[in-house]
């Protein structure tokens, strides 16, 4: 029986939560007891394996809009239209009702956002397509009927948040915003208190500590699981537990609750995968792999920055170095491998790997293409770039040559070419896909760093853009080309081996598989053709001749079945 096994199970995690033995035994019974509730649900959804087909889209449920047409219908209408089945899964990004934040301000987590459908537009868009939600744990709106319920005094709701208490020390607490971290409100009584906001003022901290908490939580998780979700999404997870005198990021806690989801999960959705957003240094976001048994999924942060400088430079060195000393996968689990989303590029992940001067080059070519820079608080008032708000595809390229669209369409689909050659599974924006430009417009009209980036298609007029040779066709285009190409071979399977091949600074070159199920990815980053040692292949990707006659061209790819490199030149000199 499910409740049962899963109980004991549960049990194990609630232990390390609370203190008290017949409250860690209630609620892993509750938690177990809603999971079976729940199953039959769960279990009817189809959850695809993971392969070397497997792609995600990262979209909002308005990324394209119609007059007179629910955006959730108008986004599947475009999906369908332009990729198909090319890309396997798409990443929602928070479809609930939401006051701010680009939708991360959630008011009720069950509910779609009528402007953008219901849940029947979300079941259909999963018609033939994998789906991710976005599950916003760390706090809701504050037009939440929870918040609402805890500043009235509702029995209910007492404890669901966090109030300022002299007691409680947080001196050391580590947070992505260098706005205040505890916010004024007002009780219907005339009463003031404060509430801890990690990131907002419309933003407030649930608290997780409150058992009734940790289960209201755990029903939405099997809410959208039973909705069909094949991927769940821990937004900002790692802020979720708070404990007196510390970081309040990262703890053992937070940990302990990706475990016990992780064990809910597996026994109710086997197939589902827990994916982990923590926008923090590689170390820290690799433990929520845990030892296996926590998140199936985590980011690769690094890879943005790092990327960028690649390009920026010209040289691979860092990147290569960076990608050579990765860990080895734990079974089960993969990276998330992506280049730009609906945020910035993280920043803190690059520290440790790229020095001040070489961060100070990516904060002045964001800059210099009108972009913004946002700044994240840390221990005692310090501050420091927490991400570049800025076009990547505009980002890749100088801003005297963001006007060539040949040029642009060639960077970008070189980058991409080298996220889609990487362990794990490849997430592509949807303005990457669809070759968009930064929103300089609606950053100013907006006030907010990240509208840069996160700006609505019509519908209508992305059709007729695309209808026509330009930057759109030929980057969607060439997307959908690398993605065809990735899915053809097994050895670009998430798990595939993967090995860096030093052959010059100026290329990127990785391969992918083993035995005679090979693939070599060559990518030039520099402003120049770049020398090629004699390799002997069969080119899957790219033009053959630029291997015959041994040079590969600026930005341009090649990718090579069972390749062999007989004459191997010396590594470049790379620079920092």
């Amino acid at each position: 029986m499910i409740t049962d096994a899963l109980c004991a199970t549960l049990e194990t995690h609630t232990r390390r939560l609370f203190a008290d033995e017949s409250t860690a035994a209630e609620v892993a019974a509750t938690l177990a007891l809603r999971a079976s509730e729940y199953a039959g649900q769960i279990q009817a959804t189809t959850r695809s394996a993971l392969s070397a087909a497997t792609s995600f889209l990262i979209a909002y449920g308005d990324a394209v809009t119609s007059p007179g047409t629910p955006p959730l219908r108008t986004l599947k209408r475009t999906l369908d239209r332009y990729i198909g089945d090319v890309i396997t899964d798409v990443h929602l990004l928070p479809i609930f009702p939401s006051t701010s934040d680009g939708g991360f301000s959630v008011v009720d987590y069950r509910k779609i956002d009528p402007a953008l459908g219901d849940w029947n537009d979300v079941h259909a868009l999963g018609v033939g397509r994998d789906t991710m939600l976005d599950f916003v744990a760390n706090h809701t709106s504050t037009c939440s009927p929870w918040f609402q319920g805890w500043l009235s005094g509702d029995d209910r709701y007492r404890d669901y948040y966090l109030e300022r208490k002299d007691s409680f020390d947080t001196s050391s607490v580590v947070r992505p915003r260098t706005t205040e971290l505890f916010h004024a409100f007002t009780r219907p009584n005339g009463a003031a208190l404060e509430a801890w906001t990690t990131f907002s003022a419309d933003q407030v901290d649930v608290n997780v500590s409150n058992p009734r908490v940790l289960v209201e939580l755990t029903e939405v998780l099997l809410c959208y699981l039973a909705h069909g979700a094949t991927t769940i999404r821990l937004d900002a997870i790692g802020y979720l537990w708070k404990r007196s005198g510390t970081t309040c990021i990262h703890l053992p806690e937070t940990h302990t609750i990706v475990k016990l989801w992780r064990s809910i999960i597996d026994a109710v959705a086997p197939g589902a995968r827990l994916l982990t957003e923590t926008n923090v240094p590689h170390a820290d976001n690799i433990a929520y792999l845990g030892d296996g048994d926590e998140a199936h999924m985590v980011y690769q942060f690094p890879l943005p920055p790092l990327v960028l400088h690649t390009f920026l430079t010209g040289s691979s060195a860092i990147l290569n170095e960076w990608l050579e000393g990765l860990e080895p996968l734990k079974p089960g689990c993969t990276w998330f491998n992506f280049l730009a989303s609906h945020d910035g590029i993280g920043m803190r992940p690059s520290l440790g790997i790229l020095n001040d001067a070489e961060r100070a080059a990516l904060v002045a070519r964001a800059l210099e293409h009108g972009g913004r820079v946002s700044y994240a608080s840390g221990p005692s008032g310090t501050s420091q770039v927490y991400e570049l708000n800025v076009s990547f595809l505009d980002a890749l390229v100088p801003a005297r040559v963001a006007a060539d669209d040949a040029a642009v369409a060639a960077r970008a689909l070189a980058a991409h070419a080298i996220l889609l050659a990487l362990q794990g599974v490849p997430a592509i924006y949807y303005h990457s896909l669809f070759g968009s430009s930064h929103d300089l417009e609606g950053m100013l009209r907006s006030g907010d760093n990240r509208s840069i980036n996160r700006a609505r298609l019509d519908e209508a007029s992305l059709d007729a853009e695309l209808s026509v040779a330009g930057r759109r066709r030929t980057i969607l285009d060439g997307m959908l080309t690398l993605l065809r190409a990735r899915a053809a071979s097994s050895a670009f399977h998430p798990h595939s081996p993967q090995r860096i091949i030093r052959l010059d600074d100026r290329l990127v070159a990785i391969e992918r598989g083993s035995g005679a199920d090979r693939v070599l990815v060559l990518v030039n980053i520099a402003g120049t053709p770049v020398p090629l040692p004699h390799i002997t292949g069969n080119v899957i990707l790219g033009d053959s001749v630029q291997l015959d006659r041994g040079a590969i061209d600026p930005d341009s790819i090649l990718w090579i079945a069972n390749a062999t490199v007989t004459t191997p030149r010396s590594p470049g000199t790379g620079h920092r």
